[in-house]
């Protein structure tokens, strides 16, 4: 008898064992997206928009919630700029439509210093998450210009989540809005931070939000290092995971960890794992939602199950992926005011083109554009100029054949830049054309020019027209340019303090819509 009551209490303490285990373990579901881009509102085929979003949300949180999981919602960043709807509005629809969904931190953009500062500031009081770099320097200071990391608590989960930038934004961001800030290596922020709060918080989960880009083996190529550079140049596990942006692209390995690039809407996904690092990305646009289910025992983090979720996308023939997922009705009416003001300010036609003109990213960033002659062409009439140059990253969207609103022509030009001009003497002119002529393809410094033709040969540029006229070293040549450019946008040398140059008070839109108006139809093969 007393051989079958110990044998009882052993199995009853062993299971008692199994059971303590068990309910040491957490669960945490983590959701993200990022490169919001201005599309609080449904597109023109009721794809995603934040409404569908925070319904899938919603349902998303309340699943896990029911299974016993804390939740966790981030951004990668990259909320401005892409709608002109929103772009009117500096993205006050789409922070607070965040704020509605619940969104818990996000990593700062580069897009967020498109405005002045003093809108991002605005922004970040419309919000009630915290908009996250640590790599973001005040000059003065020597401190960080932006809030660093968060510290959330989950449940019983303390969640450490600390933002970062990328160092890009030092060319690619408006030169005259972020001169006094510094955008240092990420890993350099990073380490010693994330250290600091190990020390400080024992958190039971540390995430780096980021908006610096995934590239796949650390193949950079001619951008800024992303997140499996920054995972690589960590110390093992330091971060648990990335939830990132700025590439705009869903992250998705096989089981050798090589890009799946067979991914598709509705497939499934298996995030980049870096040094102990789960490294993810939700695409763009609010396209999808990624949902990655960890579970937290003993500290480790085990990745149970990961998929991106589409947002009512659709395929070839116009049928939605999955089951439409109805927009939640108390932030489509919050949002609606919002749509219909800038609709109100974009309505009518301002002219007509007779042929599709190619603005889309493979196009500007590897080959002369028909719409960078258009563009130039209004920009060099305006003020006068012989020829005109634009980086091709300048260049967000096509124009499609027909009627051409105002707002086709924000999509093309949604960053506000003046037109400006400078007077060149030859010999400075070759000088100039020489560095800029130089930028390689898949760069948004990517040169498009028109009325100028030229050769760079040896690194030097070989001048042979200028609107028609053969190059004359000793003549005087004015050059229309974008102020984002002259300030040294892209990487440009910067040309704003020379005697010659002068900005104007119109935009580049402004001046788009102007030439449209006046020589519509446009006849694109006169280009």
């Amino acid at each position: 008898m007393r051989i079958i009551i110990s044998l009882f209490l052993l199995c009853f303490l062993a299971a008692c064992q199994l059971l303590t285990v068990k309910d040491n373990a957490q669960y945490l579901t983590v959701l993200h997206t990022n490169d919001n881009h201005g599309r609080f509102w449904h597109n023109e085929n009721g794809e995603y928009g934040m409404a569908a979003r925070k319904t899938l949300i919603d349902q998303l949180r309340n699943d896990a919630v029911k299974q016993g999981h804390s939740v966790i919602l981030l951004s990668g960043g990259d909320i401005n700029t892409g709608v002109p709807e929103s772009d009117l509005q500096v993205a006050e629809p789409d922070f607070k439509g965040m704020s509605i969904i619940g969104y818990d931190a996000m990593a700062i953009g580069n897009h967020e210093f498109d405005n002045p500062l003093s809108v991002l500031d605005k922004q970040i009081k419309w919000s009630n998450f915290p908009l996250l770099s640590a790599n973001i320097i005040d000059k003065k200071t020597n401190k960080p210009a932006y809030q660093s990391y968060t510290i959330i608590q989950k449940g019983q989960l303390k969640i450490a989540v600390v933002g970062l930038t990328t160092v890009d934004t030092a060319k690619i961001a408006n030169p005259q809005y972020i001169g006094h800030l510094d955008f240092i290596t990420p890993a350099v922020a990073t380490q010693p931070l994330v250290d600091m709060i190990k020390s400080t918080y024992q958190p039971d989960v540390v995430v780096a939000v980021t908006h610096m880009g995934h590239y796949h083996d650390a193949k950079h190529g001619i951008n800024a290092p992303g997140d499996v550079t920054l995972a690589r140049d960590l110390k093992p596990n330091t971060l648990d995971m990335i939830i990132g942006g700025h590439s705009q692209e869903p992250i998705c390995v096989d089981e050798m960890g090589k890009q799946d690039a067979s991914f598709s809407p509705g497939k499934a996904c298996w995030p980049d794992k870096q040094n102990g690092t789960w490294i993810m990305q939700a695409h763009e646009w609010g396209k999808y939602v990624g949902k990655a289910v960890f579970k937290i025992e003993n500290g480790n983090k085990e990745l149970l199950s990961y998929e991106l979720v589409p947002v009512n996308l659709k395929d070839d023939q116009g049928n939605f992926i999955t089951n439409e997922i109805e927009k939640d009705t108390s932030l489509y009416n919050f949002l609606l005011p919002f749509q219909e003001k800038g609709a109100e300010k974009l309505a009518g036609a301002v002219g007509n083109v007779d042929a599709f003109l190619d603005g889309r990213r493979d196009t500007v960033r590897f080959t002369q554009s028909k719409l960078a002659d258009l563009i130039i062409n209004a920009q060099t009439e305006a003020v006068g100029a012989d020829f005109g140059i634009i980086s091709g990253g300048g260049i967000r969207a096509s124009i499609k054949k027909g009627d051409v609103n105002y707002k086709d022509i924000l999509k093309v030009h949604p960053f506000r830049n003046r037109v400006a001009y400078i007077d060149w003497q030859g010999p400075e002119l070759v000088d100039y054309i020489s560095v800029v002529g130089s930028f390689p393809a898949d760069a948004g410094a990517y040169l498009q020019y028109h009325k100028i033709d030229f050769s760079i040969e040896n690194g030097l540029a070989k001048i042979k027209t200028i609107n028609g006229k053969p190059f004359d070293i000793n003549g005087i040549y004015r050059m229309s340019i974008n102020s984002y450019n002259a300030a040294g946008g892209d990487g440009y040398p910067v040309i704003t303090e020379k005697e010659s140059y002068q900005n104007t008070d119109s935009t580049d839109a402004q001046v788009l819509r102007a030439y449209i108006e006046k020589y519509s139809p446009i006849k694109t093969g006169n280009l």
